[in-house]
């Protein structure tokens, strides 16, 4: 099984060159070539939800916006509609009151934060696992620290079967080494396969020092996955990138 995170950057022009309308033929091309199961995007706005659907032929496009009307960025999966079947999907919000549209803690941004969290059944090996995408907060660590407390305490619910494997996934806007991720590092139940992919962000090498490169990218195993080989996808042609960040793709076997 292939399996992408993909944050595909929600702009509508800002970075002149690579603007969303640019990067489209590059993006489907290379999502063609690779042909992965299951791609796990974020900061996917309405009208680039829209285009995913109407060009991933081979895919279902699941999620919605993370505001209180359902619009602006969602955590967006997309599966391959012959190779993986769909048991249940919902997204919930990272705050206190995760059923409440648009919510978020405190201490975090005035972006809120979601999940999408997905029931999934390997039709080829008949492996069920749950697939949950999310982004993080981009300023508050605290909030970050809350984010993933709740997702964790979210794989402790049943989920038709009890312990089924975990694929988690998505754009944490923290380094591997920081004091909120260590509620992953210090679980071994938990196969951070990023940990050493190197800088994910690059931010289209703009040099900004209030936006430097790093490493905030993630896909974690939870289960019995066997992980055959992970890397980035750094597609670059004239100048243009496949997003501000490099997709990482995983093949693991169920």
């Amino acid at each position: 099984m292939k399996v992408v995170t993909f944050n595909i950057r929600c702009d509508y022009g800002q970075d002149g060159l690579n603007e969303f309308a640019n990067r489209k033929e590059l993006i489907l091309r290379k999502i063609n070539q690779e042909k992965p199961d299951i791609i796990g995007f974020q900061e996917v706005l309405p009208h680039v939800a829209k285009w995913l659907k109407e060009n991933l032929n081979e895919y279902y496009v699941i999620g919605c916006g993370r505001g209180a009307n359902l619009r602006d960025e969602q955590m967006s999966i997309a599966y391959h509609r012959d190779r993986i079947n769909l048991i249940s999907m919902e997204t919930w919000w990272l705050s206190q009151t995760p059923d409440v549209p648009g919510s978020r803690y405190e201490e975090q941004s005035s972006c809120p934060r979601t999940a999408t969290e997905a029931v999934f059944e390997d039709i080829k090996s008949g492996k069920v696992f749950r697939f949950i995408n999310t982004h993080l907060d981009h300023i508050g660590a605290q909030a970050r620290e809350k984010g993933l407390t709740q997702i964790l305490n979210q794989l402790k619910q049943e989920r038709f079967w009890k312990d089924i494997p975990v694929i988690l996934c998505g754009d944490f806007n923290a380094e591997p080494n920081a004091p909120e991720m260590e509620i992953i590092s210090r679980d071994s139940s938990f196969n951070n396969l990023t940990k050493d992919i190197g800088i994910t962000f690059h931010g289209y090498y703009k040099n900004d020092p209030n936006d430097p490169p790093c490493s905030i990218d993630y896909i974690v195993l939870k289960g019995d996955w066997q992980c055959e080989t992970v890397y980035k996808w750094t597609d670059e042609e004239n100048g243009i990138y496949l997003s501000d960040h490099y997709p990482v793709c995983a093949v693991i076997k169920p």
